[in-house]
Parts: structure tokens; sequence; C-alpha cells
């Protein structure tokens, strides 16, 4: 693949990465103002950092990946879009991340 190629592909990914964000944003964390309301929510609920029920919601998608790349090609959900959610989770922990979190921390420094 050529360079250029690359980069188009990578505009067609991102397109969707937002695209699959923007609809998630409305399914899952029901609150057009917090990105991380869904995570909060489960938090909450099981005493887990929301940092951490992000990571479970990404592995499961890794772990597809991993199956798909052992051979397992018939899964329930197209490797692409769970390529696509876990490049959407990574973003999330990335915003996480560079907000600090709600206790102040700032791995940005660390």
């Amino acid at each position: 693949m050529e360079h250029k190629d690359m980069l188009g592909l990578m505009d067609q990914i991102f397109d969707n990465v937002t695209n699959t964000h923007v609809n998630g944003q409305k399914e899952y964390a029901m609150d057009e103002d917090n990105v991380f309301a869904n995570f909060e929510r489960i938090a909450e609920q099981t005493g887990f950092d929301k940092e951490m029920i992000l990571w479970v919601y990404l592995m499961k998608h890794i772990d597809g990946i991993a199956s798909y790349l052992r051979g397992n090609k018939s899964q329930r959900e197209d490797v692409s879009g769970r390529l696509t959610d876990a490049i959407v989770y990574l973003c999330i922990l990335w915003a996480m991340i560079d907000k600090g979190g709600e206790d102040g921390r700032n791995n940005k420094d660390n």
C-alpha cells in the first residue's frame, strides 16, 4: 500500500470512528454533555473507576480481534466493527487521561 492510500484509508477510518462515537453517545451515554456518563454510571454500580470500566469494554473487542487473527472469521460482529469500537474506546480513554479524571489524576506528567 502506498502512503497516500494509507492516508486516504485513515480518513475513512476516522470518519467511521466519529460516526460510531456520535451514535454511541446517544445510545449509551444518554447525555449529550457528558461523554463519560455511561462509564460513570457503571463505575458507581460496581465500585470500579470509569477508566477500568472502559478498559473492560475495550478488552471485549480486543479479544474478538485476537480471535479473528487466530482464524475465527465468522463472528457475531465484523472485525472492522470491533476495530472501530476499539479506536473509539481508546479515544475516550485518551480524553479521560487528558482530563485528569475526577480525582485530579493527570498521567501526562508521569
